[in-house]
């Protein structure tokens, strides 16, 4: 077999589509029973999930790495007890929510740092906030 020559666009366009069909047919290696998944590393009981590393319990999660107990997230890191979450770091018990780092118990905020009980980004005492947090939970679709 020759060697693809890198400057002619038809060669390298074939040469990096069998290289993307190789990386999408590799498994889940160093994973257990994640047997759903597709391209996950060394994760664990995980379903449905794409391109995440190190995650445990996780459920229709893409790119996220070192979560647990997470659903429906999308590039977390470090993070658990997450639902519906983008980009969170370093974070516990968040739904709805997009780009926070090192929060606990939000529900549907944006761009919050080091926060706790907070609904939309509007601080609340914790007893408030579980009794809203219980309304709005199942009526919320984001």
């Amino acid at each position: 077999m020759s060697a693809t020559d890198p400057t002619d666009p038809r060669q390298f366009r074939a040469a990096f589509e069998a290289l993307l069909k190789a990386a999408d047919d590799r498994g889940n290696p160093g994973s257990y029973r994640s047997e759903t998944c597709r391209n996950c590393t060394q994760c664990t009981f995980s379903e449905r999930c794409r391109g995440c590393h190190a995650c445990n319990y996780a459920v229709d999660s893409e790119g996220c790495s070192h979560c647990t107990k997470i659903r429906d997230c999308v590039q977390c890191h470090a993070s658990s007890q997450l639902v519906d979450c983008e980009r969170c770091v370093d974070s516990h018990y968040l739904e709805h929510c997009r780009d926070c780092a090192e929060c606990t118990y939000c529900f549907g905020c944006v761009g919050l740092v080091r926060k706790e009980f907070h609904i939309l980004n509007t601080p609340y005492d914790r007893k408030t906030y579980f009794k809203l947090v219980k309304a709005l939970r199942g009526t919320v679709r984001v």
